[in-house]
């Protein structure tokens, strides 16, 4: 069975209200939802590293999150249709979001990254 992943952190903070307000673990709501556990773990991971309570969310439209020393980075493969058998990828940091293939080049990689480092 193919469990959904988590699309944003809206998404995220209405999954993990539903299983605090019926009283379940993440892992047993996410399962019982067709949720992708690690999924939501990893958003509930991000929030909480945050310090923010999730009663304050979501967040208005286009309002900077708080800066956070680390966070994690959910990579999640797509496959298109235009080239088949090449993995896509979305990084989403912030409000930033890059999406690249298997066939991106390590130079590219790296100047992302400067990039993003330098923000």
């Amino acid at each position: 069975m193919v469990r959904r992943k988590i699309e944003d952190e809206r998404d995220a903070v209405e999954c993990l209200q539903a299983a605090e307000q019926r009283g379940m673990s993440v892992r047993d709501w996410a399962q019982a939802h067709g949720v992708d556990g690690r999924s939501l773990r990893a958003w509930q991971i991000n929030i909480a590293r945050r310090g923010t309570s999730m009663a304050s969310r979501p967040r208005q439209i286009g309002a900077k999150a708080p800066p956070a020393a680390r966070t994690l980075v959910e990579l999640i493969p797509k496959t298109t249709t235009a080239v088949q058998g090449l993995a896509r990828y979305v990084l989403v940091v912030g409000s930033a979001r890059l999406e690249f293939g298997d066939d991106a080049s390590a130079a590219m990689l790296r100047r992302v990254l400067e990039v993003l480092r330098s923000c």
